[in-house]
């Protein structure tokens, strides 16, 4: 029996300490809010002139937890737990949030700060000047709906309205934006502002002007400290005589470098040419002019000749030097179409300077009713007309007219092949060494009534309306004229003939080969998103970086 008491007496002791503990730490972990007065020169209790409150003058400091308020003048209402301050207010927040003012309210139970006249906020590593500045202190949001001025390091920032989120350093604005840095100046209508990275997002139609290019985005980033940005929807970035846009555009304004991905569009107005693709990279130097583009995945480019456009395929295009020695080259399964003239070949390299274009890799061209090929193909142009006048062959040069009055084709080879244009036509072809020729004869009434076969040093062929009008052979001719009867069909083609008519370019549309049309199918079925960019990975490990560093 005793011993059961005493276990009774001690359990009700351990539960009465528990209980006590639990009390006191209850209390203790309480916040207290109350504003207390920490000094005043005077203290004035006066329920005529201020009912419900307490007058401090004179080098007034209150403080409520980690806020301190500092003025010249204050009503304390200690019922309400609220102060309204007067004359130079200072607050401080830890001893890094400072906000100074002509006049001040602070309710201490709700933990909100209403401030106005010639207001300054200050962090460590900015500044807000406005008229009217709100803080909650809870939520760690500062907002002002006045215009204001935020300086962070090189940045100016200018807004009709605003919040600055002190927790992540973050400023938010909504309403005429302007951000302005020695490169650049950014207007936009909804713009977020990490104050430790510099980075910059903006929504809307917004734009960034730099000394050498102008930039237009919808939705983009821009690091002002590394002059980067990355660009969606509707987004375009003008260089004095460029302009180049995209689905998606990264942009390194140090290095005048982009790289734009899915319906790209490069317009030069000076050199006179369009670039389309989808993947394509763009380099500027406003000192050399000595410029770049690269362009893959569906690459065309479209460029004015002899007031005519002239369109070029390969799976990939170079454009590269000044305007005056512009050089462009396309390599694997390029295609070329020209209203008048179309080919193929593996590589083209083309000079603005020389106007000399060359089809390298099984080159074939098709102008008008003809068919032209050989190991190399040169088409050149003239500088002062700024027209293609002339061509050349080099090695195994072959040129075929397919017969339209029957089934024939008229055909002469070579080693090497000269023509001359008028009008964008073949008018004039000289062939030379170990020339050899068929030709299908035809009589008034266009019956066939020969066909010519002849061996030769050289041949020199005269072209009207795309139609041999007159053959001369030069040197050691050797030719006989066979009635058609005496003519067989397999000899009515001289050696290594290859008729590559099913492979001619008659129109924009054969340009692309099918591999490369996936690339439209593989772009529409991405998504461009409307939503605001998502915060970057590098922006939230850049915040995070100096806050363990400032640690």
């Amino acid at each position: 029996m005793f011993l059961f008491i005493f276990e009774k007496k001690y359990t009700l002791k351990k539960y009465t300490l528990l209980l006590f503990f639990i009390f006191s730490c209850s209390v203790w972990g309480q916040k207290d809010n109350t504003i207390k007065l920490v000094h005043a020169d005077f203290t004035v209790s006066d329920q005529n002139e201020i009912p419900n409150a307490i007058i401090y003058t004179g080098n007034v400091s209150v403080i409520q937890n980690n806020i301190k308020i500092n003025c010249n003048k204050a009503y304390h209402f200690t019922k309400e737990n609220y102060i309204k301050a007067f004359g130079s207010v200072q607050m401080n927040q830890n001893d890094s949030l400072f906000l100074n003012s002509e006049y001040a309210e602070y309710n201490g139970d709700a933990e909100l700060a209403f401030a106005t006249g010639n207001v300054n906020m200050r962090s460590p590593d900015s500044s807000i000047k406005t008229d009217t500045i709100y803080f909650n202190k809870k939520s760690q949001v500062a907002y002002y709906n006045s215009y204001g001025t935020i300086l962070n390091k090189n940045n100016t920032l200018k807004s009709k309205s605003g919040k600055y989120l002190i927790n992540q350093k973050k400023y938010q604005f909504t309403s005429q934006v302007v951000v302005t840095n020695p490169q650049s100046v950014i207007k936009t209508n909804h713009l977020d502002y990490y104050e430790n990275s510099g980075h910059a997002y903006v929504y809307g139609a917004s734009t960034i002007t730099n000394k050498n290019d102008y930039i237009y985005t919808e939705n983009g980033f821009y690091d002002t400290q590394n002059n980067t940005a990355k660009l969606k929807n509707n987004s375009y970035i003008i260089y004095k005589t460029k302009r180049i846009e995209g689905d998606e555009i990264f942009y390194d304004r140090d290095k005048n470098y982009s790289i734009l991905k899915n319906n790209i569009k490069v317009t030069d107005t000076l050199n006179k040419f369009v670039a389309k693709g989808h993947y394509a990279e763009v380099f500027q130097n406003p000192k050399t002019r000595n410029d770049s583009i690269i362009l893959t995945k569906k690459a065309l480019l479209i460029s004015e000749v002899e007031k005519d456009s002239f369109y070029l395929h390969g799976k990939q295009i170079r454009i590269i030097g000044t305007p005056e020695n512009r050089k462009i080259r396309a390599f694997n399964n390029v295609r070329f179409f020209k209203s008048d003239m179309s080919g193929k070949c593996d590589s083209i390299h083309s000079s603005n300077k020389t106007k000399l274009t060359q089809l390298i890799g099984r080159p074939v061209l098709w102008n008008n009713g003809s068919q032209l090929t050989g190991d190399v193909i040169h088409l050149i142009g003239n500088n002062k007309t700024n027209q293609m006048d002339s061509l050349k062959i080099i090695n195994n040069s072959f040129i075929i007219q397919k017969d339209t009055l029957g089934t024939g084709f008229n055909q002469t080879k070579g080693v090497n092949l000269f023509g001359r244009l008028e009008d964008k036509k073949l008018k004039e072809v000289d062939i030379i060494k170990n020339t050899e020729s068929i030709y299908f004869s035809y009589n008034d009434d266009k019956e066939l009534i020969g066909i010519d076969k002849s061996i030769c040093s050289r041949i020199n062929m005269i072209l009207e309306e795309n139609q041999i009008e007159q053959i001369t052979r030069f040197d050691n001719a050797e030719g006989i004229t066979y009635i058609p009867e005496n003519f067989p069909e397999n000899a009515r083609k001289l050696r290594g003939f290859i008729w590559r008519g099913d492979e001619k370019i008659n129109s924009l549309e054969d340009i692309f080969p099918p591999e490369e049309l996936e690339y439209d199918t593989k772009v529409k079925a991405i998504k461009i998103s409307d939503e605001p960019m998502k915060i970057l990975k590098e922006t939230l490990e850049y915040d995070e970086l100096q806050k363990t560093e400032k640690k």
